[in-house]
């Protein structure tokens, strides 16, 4: 959502033409990543749900501010600022003190006086919400477990422990998010504390549930608990390690089903996850082969294609009297060559392996091509001369790897081939011309920056974008300055040319940053 007067008239719009739940749903959207008035057109939105004294609707609404991540935080954040001037000098939040009642206020009117800059309200707003308590207003009281003001920390904490002791299969899953957010935080860690608690004690239905939902933060939460219990089962342990979705957790359970298979002599599992997809799960798999002493089996793995995993295997194969470097050489000259194996080779090679290596360049597969000039890169033994007709392979990752070897000697490359790469139709080696280009003098970068900033593809033109902002910058004449300014030597019609090319891309680089070049360009004339 892009804010501005114009953008937040049309908000407002849309909102008061909406149903109640369906505005509190698009100003959350809104209040997720926009600016101050989204929050008070989402607080409009709830005060208007409130008005309606449907206690299902108002819950609905409280459920669709706490489902998007941070928003009752901001909410929260936001209740008790107002800005200096527009439609919402003073907070609607504020307004919420004069009609919230303790006896008779809705959950949505309970949410929003809980947040109020008067510690008094808060106070009775969380009273309220302890006494008359659903699970959509647990991350409002959550938030005042860590207030300023002790009567409402206490009051909220007091009755945040007795809803999780009385009933943790109900509050739980409202609570934990919230709590996690708060953690890092000044009085935060009352809430996670309480959390805990009410996992180890609470039955084993609640926490399987919250172990399979939430975000990753909430899963590795529960996750790490149930693995210092020792609650996980070792084939319960293999379907984490081998199909969960989540990278920690995987890597996690992986360590402890290795563990366990290690103790039990369970070679057959550790066999099974060293044929995981996953690197991480490998690594640890191997390691635990290495350790029941089965070097043999984990030698095989030279040709990983996870450098971790080829480390390891190299290990065992040293023990058991492989060369690997060797072995990399015969791999890399087989006609079909494994990609793990080109990269061994550049870990345990030296620039005298470059000929195995080079003949790869021509290879039909692009992904061994790709791998060849990294390998080549990393034995520093490029010759630019070899790789350059590779600027124009057909294959983006070829571009991209030949793109960073050729960077370190990219004065040797002809100026043509990189403007016309520039130019070209594909965004591929548009991109390797710009970032060849990127390294000489500061005329070549303006000019290549400012024929970015209006290229077709958005991330380019943001890239061109981002360096004519540096540079005019940096040519502005400051008094602060104490490094002197780049030196931008043209000829007069060099000078013309690049005025020209900045007044097409006003645009684009916006009001400042063009007067800033238009000035720097002026000191910088020929004569001037």
């Amino acid at each position: 959502m892009i804010w501005g007067k114009r953008g937040s008239e049309v908000q407002r719009s849309a909102l008061a033409e909406a149903e109640p739940l369906e505005a509190v749903r698009l100003a959350v959207d809104s209040a997720a990543a926009g600016r101050w008035e989204a929050l008070d057109d989402l607080v409009e939105a709830l005060i208007d749900v409130d008005a309606g004294d449907d206690e299902v609707a108002a819950r609905s609404a409280l459920t669709l501010v706490a489902g998007v991540a941070g928003v009752v935080d901001r909410l929260d954040r936001h209740a008790r600022q107002a800005p200096w001037s527009g439609p919402y000098q003073e907070s609607p939040v504020r307004r919420v003190g004069a009609r919230f009642s303790e006896a008779t206020s809705g959950p949505v009117a309970m949410a929003l006086a809980s947040m109020h800059g008067d510690g008094r309200i808060r106070e009775r707003a969380v009273a309220a919400m302890v006494d008359r308590p659903c699970p959509e207003t647990m991350p409002f009281v959550v938030l005042r477990t860590g207030d300023w003001v002790k009567p409402v920390r206490d009051r909220a904490r007091a009755g945040l422990a007795l809803l999780l002791a009385d009933d943790p299969g109900g509050y739980l899953p409202a609570v934990l998010p919230m709590s996690l957010r708060l953690d890092a935080r000044l009085r935060g860690g009352f809430a996670v504390t309480q959390v805990r608690a009410a996992l180890l004690s609470g039955p084993a239905e609640v926490r399987r549930g919250l172990l399979g939902s939430g975000d990753a933060r909430q899963r590795r939460f529960v996750f790490d608990i149930f693995l210092a219990q020792g609650w996980l089962p070792l084939p319960e342990l293999m379907t984490f390690a081998q199909s969960d979705s989540d990278v920690r957790i995987r890597a996690y359970a992986a360590e402890a089903a290795c563990r366990a298979a290690v103790w039990t002599r369970r070679h057959d599992l550790l066999r099974r996850l060293a044929r995981s997809v996953r690197a991480e799960v490998r690594v640890v798999a191997l390691t635990g082969l290495v350790r029941v002493g089965q070097d043999g089996d984990v030698a095989a793995y030279l040709d990983d294609d996870a450098p971790l995993v080829r480390a390891v295997a190299r290990d065992a194969a040293r023990r058991v009297g492989i060369d690997a470097r060797e072995h990399y050489r015969t791999a890399t000259g087989a006609a079909e060559p494994a990609l793990g194996a080109i990269a061994g080779l550049a870990e345990t090679g030296s620039a005298s392996d470059a000929l195995l290596l080079r003949r790869l360049l021509t290879h039909s597969h692009a992904r061994i091509r790709a791998q060849a000039v990294r390998s080549l890169r990393l034995l520093e033994a490029i010759v630019a001369q070899e790789v350059l007709p590779l600027l124009r392979d057909s294959s983006p990752a070829v571009v991209r790897e030949v793109t960073t070897a050729l960077r370190p000697v990219a004065g040797t490359v002809p100026p043509s081939l990189l403007w016309q790469l520039l130019g070209d139709a594909r965004v591929e080696l548009r991109r390797s011309g710009y970032r060849l280009l990127r390294g000489r003098s500061v005329d070549v970068q303006l000019r290549a920056a400012l024929i970015l900033t209006v290229d077709s593809d958005p991330r380019l033109a943001e890239r061109g974008k981002a360096d004519v902002t540096r540079l005019a910058r940096d040519g502005a004449r400051t008094t602060w300055r104490r490094t002197p300014p780049p030196e931008l030597s043209v000829t007069a019609v060099q000078h013309g040319e690049l005025t020209a090319m900045a007044a097409r891309a006003a645009a684009a680089i916006g009001e400042v940053t063009s007067r800033m070049l238009t000035t720097w360009l002026a000191d910088a004339r020929p004569g001037a």
